[in-house]
């Protein structure tokens, strides 16, 4: 593997001297082989024939650079992964094949389905809570002692998305992305650059160019911004935006692509959704003192199906939407973009969602689970992310709920994104603008519920949903039938919900780093009825695997 100015290479040293090396069984070939199965394995195809010349050779070229944000982002999560994989590559045993397979449905070598821990010999147990954003051996308490000492400009970078710590002696020397990813990212940069210069769209060339400099300076602003105005049949998301790998504080952004091509049919239909983002803004369930009386410039919104994910897009529990971009500047001026990935959510419904149903529902419950409700929320969710607090002030001093909340930010605000969504859904039922599906979407969403408890209660969506689910059922919303199935209870569903979003709207608002453990202390569990039902589904997959096989045809 290859060293990234040295940093690469020094971390794997420290590593080996600091953390200790899963020494206990690993996976055989069967267990790994069932381990695998819970991905079911979903062709994704796209139908490219509508794109003029040039927009199709600026997709080739986009596919090329998202390949290369897999090599960022496995040196992201450990420092000895891309070692790692190029020892698993060279073994053509069965269980060196699935082991490779294994390994590259995580991008690592710790299962995410089981909590991150170890399937292969000779590597830490857990993933690292830091993963390479921070020495391996660095606490919480020596970071933010270490950040006392360092000038104001110096704890921006140190903090900020686009920035990786490493030791210095006895101290921490913040290094950017741009040093830290140099050689993947001025390759990426070249082929954005040539992908702007074939496409002529112009607002296309516009984020191509800006996202290239911005890998080379970290200084994504501009690109971003652009990404946000950005009006064309390839939809590209490609750079550093997640925080959910840094476990320690949610500062460091890990790098992902989506390379998509837009559905101007179902885009038009979700754009009636954005112009009533106000609207629902101005009648949140909390104090009026802590909404936003003018969001920003209305938040485009994208229906897409996806040619290719990689990176931090590609690992795990696969993303079937997501919202961004994640910068409060940006967020406050022009909102964010909710991007839907069509054919992703077509494939999980499909695939996991039907026959989960099917066992954890009533048979007459059954009849009300419909893709419409489950795509419909996961929009209102991605929508309901860019309502709500984000820049607040706490003693008069001016912060985020991101950096107030740290390490629960991520799990805190899920949650929110769910039960948010569904009391937007509910105020335009109740106010005449959506022709009401009450039964079908709360009884979709309790189905989804199990789809997202499955992931782990590690992981940010399934602790989020852990919460709702337990407060729910203490409100009596959700309630466990003597056969083991569970269902929704109308009357009580919707004051319930309006509950939720009101406690969680109001620990982001007062930055309540407290109440927001207290929160997931308490209701972030499992508990026996729901895992006896989890149980139940354990030979069901849990998500699915995409096999790009459009992408794959360009590629080559």
């Amino acid at each position: 593997m290859r060293a990234h100015n040295g940093y690469v290479k020094r971390s794997l040293i420290l590593l080996a001297a600091m953390t200790n090396l899963c020494a206990g069984p690993v996976p055989d070939l069967a267990q790994l082989q069932k381990m695998s199965s819970r991905f079911a394995r979903t062709e994704l195809r796209v139908d490219t024939s509508g794109l003029a010349p040039g927009d199709l050779t600026a997709l080739k070229k986009l596919l090329q650079a998202a390949r290369l944000i897999d090599h960022i982002f496995l040196t992201q999560m450990w420092s000895g992964n891309r070692e790692l994989l190029e020892k698993l590559r060279q073994d053509a045993t069965p269980l060196g094949k699935e082991r490779l397979h294994y390994f590259w449905l995580n991008k690592s070598p710790w299962s995410a389905l089981d909590g991150n821990t170890a399937f292969l010999p000779g590597v830490p147990e857990k993933k690292l809570p830091g993963a390479n954003f921070y020495p391996p051996a660095m606490t919480k308490a020596s970071f933010e002692s270490w950040l006392k000492t360092v000038p104001k400009t110096g704890q921006d970078e140190a903090t900020g998305f686009f920035s990786i710590l490493r030791k210095d002696g006895n101290s921490f020397q913040s290094v950017p992305y741009s040093r830290a990813y140099a050689d993947d990212l001025e390759q990426a940069a070249k082929l954005l650059r040539e992908a702007a210069d074939a496409t002529s769209n112009d607002s296309l060339k516009k984020f191509l160019r800006a996202r290239a400099s911005a890998f080379l300076n970290d200084d994504y602003y501009a690109s971003d911004v652009a990404w946000m105005d950005l009006d064309a049949p390839v939809e590209p998301t490609i750079g550093p935006y997640e925080t959910y790998n840094d476990e320690i504080f949610g500062y460091k952004a890990g790098f992902e692509a989506y390379i998509t091509l837009r559905d101007d049919k179902e885009t038009a239909k979700m754009r009636f959704f954005g112009d009533h983002m106000q609207d629902v803004e101005n009648h949140l369930p909390f104090d009026a003192k802590y909404r936003n009386p003018k969001l920003g410039a209305l938040s485009p919104i994208r229906v897409v199906n996806e040619v290719l994910a990689t990176g931090d897009g590609a690992h795990g529990v696969r993303t079937a939407a997501y919202n961004l971009p994640n910068d409060d500047r940006v967020v406050r001026e022009k909102g964010s973009k909710r991007v839907m990935l069509k054919n992703v959510q077509e494939a999980k419904f499909r695939a996991i969602l039907v026959p989960l149903a099917n066992r954890v529902l009533s048979q007459e419950a059954q009849q009300d689970v419909n893709f419409d409700s489950f795509f419909t929320h996961i929009l209102a969710h991605e929508m309901t992310h860019g309502i709500g607090p984000h820049a607040i002030t706490i003693a008069g001093r001016s912060t985020t709920v991101r950096q107030e909340l740290k390490d629960l930010y991520s799990a805190i605000e899920e949650a929110k994104a769910d039960v948010s969504g569904l009391y937007m859904l509910q105020y335009l039922y109740d106010h005449k603008l959506m022709t009401p599906a009450e039964k079908p979407l709360y009884t979709t969403y309790l189905a989804s519920s199990f789809r997202t408890l499955r992931f782990g209660l590690h992981e940010a969506h399934g602790l989020g949903m852990a919460v709702q689910f337990n407060y729910l059922m203490d409100k009596g919303a959700f309630v466990a039938n003597s056969d083991g199935t569970f269902s929704v209870d109308l009357n009580k569903i919707k004051p319930a919900v309006r509950d939720l979003v009101h406690d969680l709207l109001l620990i982001e608002a007062t930055g309540d780093y407290a109440g927001a453990k207290k929160m997931l202390a308490t209701l972030g569990v499992v508990r026996p009825p729901l895992q006896r039902a989890l149980d139940r589904l354990a030979d069901i997959p849990t998500d699915i695997e995409p096999l790009h096989v459009t992408a794959e045809a360009l590629l080559k």
